[in-house]
């Protein structure tokens, strides 16, 4: 009886938890997701947006930064989020005058979290086509 009482609460607590990840959009304590990026030319720099969502869920655990890394690599820009976003899910922030060096055409965005580092979320941009996927260059 002390087994099936065992098996039946750790079954309860795993639907718990798959209920409360459907809920938060899986966002539970996950790494942090790219939704999108948005690109305007403004004279000879850039504008860059960037939009997040993650299960921040206090100092302990959120997305603290993004940054914009070339094909070869080399980081190009980083914009660091000062605080959680508990309440603000999704949410975008911004970086002006992003100097982007004019070979270098295509590069990645990565989103950073304080327990999971950077994410294997990427997205790609081509600043030669309008939009692709997650993003638009104007």
């Amino acid at each position: 009886m002390k087994r099936v009482e065992n098996v039946l609460r750790s079954a309860m607590g795993t639907m718990l938890f798959l209920l409360l990840a459907a809920l938060t959009g899986g966002a539970v304590a996950g790494e942090v997701s790219i939704l999108s990026v948005d690109c305007e030319r403004q004279g000879p720099s850039w504008r860059i947006a960037v939009t997040l969502r993650h299960g921040d869920d206090g100092w302990d655990h959120y997305a603290d930064q993004w940054r914009l890394v070339s094909e070869a690599g080399q980081v190009l820009a980083t914009k660091v989020l000062q605080h959680p976003h508990v309440e603000e899910q999704p949410f975008t922030r911004h970086l002006t005058e992003v100097q982007i060096p004019p070979i270098e055409r295509k590069f990645y965005v990565e989103a950073h979290d304080t327990v999971h580092g950077w994410s294997k979320d990427r997205v790609l941009v081509d600043l030669t086509k309008a939009k692709g996927e997650r993003y638009r260059v104007q």
